[in-house]
């Protein structure tokens, strides 16, 4: 990450210090972006807070592994979770304040109230990951209330999850602007993912089937093809060949209402989703006629 600005990175564990500084950003009349991660940063969330800082003078970050958005057999422990290279990450992006809450702060004794964005968190990764999206929905919830941003900034590549927090933002009137930001990938097409860390030299090499099959797709799309099902097995063309790809899902759905489609006639989202080693990749586009 390149440095952005020489101010110095705050860093605030406690809900209230968290809200008076932001709140005396914006009475100084300062726009507030805020980035939420996981941790574990790459070049994606440095294309988002790169994007945020063009449109908002303060940049807030968080890093919270939430507990809520793992199933039980899912990776939550083993989750990485390197709290001084991000830190040090974050500084070298220009950002003004990390916020890094604890389980207890965000779930406290008695907490109780979800958050759930019904129809859209039932299909595709809500499909394949039953509680998925109500973990995310309310973790997002909580944590904008608590920042008070002007923006805030997901990616891409969790096409689903943004679309999912831009109907929650509009149908419960919560006065933040969500952006996003393109997907980033490495240079031979690998979306970039926290997760590629679990892969090994040769799985890396079979992951690299997510987006050449996405490619296969795109470019039927681009020769005319409008049958769901056709630009559906493009993907799976590309995948035949590469034996460790075991796929979990390929869709093409509706890009706003997530519902699948049978002909493409308005704006699509091209998504996929496969296991490869003990890494579970998602990948997606979208795609207007």
């Amino acid at each position: 990450m390149d440095a952005k600005v020489a101010r110095p990175m705050k860093m605030i564990a406690q809900l209230q210090p968290l809200r008076e500084l932001v709140r005396g950003w914006k009475a100084n009349g300062e726009r507030v972006a805020f980035v939420p991660t996981m941790g574990n940063l790459h070049a994606g969330h440095a294309s988002l807070l790169s994007a945020a800082h063009l449109h908002g003078r303060r940049v807030v970050a968080s890093v919270f592994v939430n507990p809520l958005q793992f199933g039980p057999h899912e990776d939550y422990r083993r989750y990485p979770r390197p709290r001084a290279r991000d830190r040090a990450r974050l500084v070298a992006a220009g950002v003004d304040l990390l916020w890094e809450p604890d389980v207890g702060d965000l779930y406290p004794d008695g907490e109780r109230t979800r958050v759930r964005v019904a129809g859209f968190d039932a299909v595709l990764e809500g499909a394949a990951r039953p509680g998925h999206f109500e973990g995310v929905a309310t973790v997002v919830l909580k944590l904008v209330n608590a920042v008070g941003p002007d923006d805030l900034w997901l990616g891409q590549k969790d096409a689903q999850q943004a679309r999912i927090v831009e109907r929650m933002v509009a149908d419960l009137f919560v006065p933040v602007r969500v952006r996003r930001g393109p997907t980033v990938r490495e240079p031979d097409g690998l979306a970039r993912s926290s997760r590629n860390a679990y892969l090994s030299a040769a799985e890396r090499d079979d992951a690299l089937a997510l987006s050449r099959g996405l490619a296969s797709a795109r470019a039927a799309l681009e020769r005319g093809e409008r049958s769901a099902a056709a630009v559906a097995r493009a993907v799976r063309a590309a995948w035949r060949r590469m034996p460790g790809v075991r796929e979990d899902y390929v869709a093409v759905v509706d890009a706003d209402t997530l519902q699948p489609v049978r002909a493409v006639r308005r704006r699509v989202l091209v998504a996929v989703a496969a296991r490869v080693g003990r890494a579970r990749l998602i990948d997606n586009f979208e795609w207007e006629p």
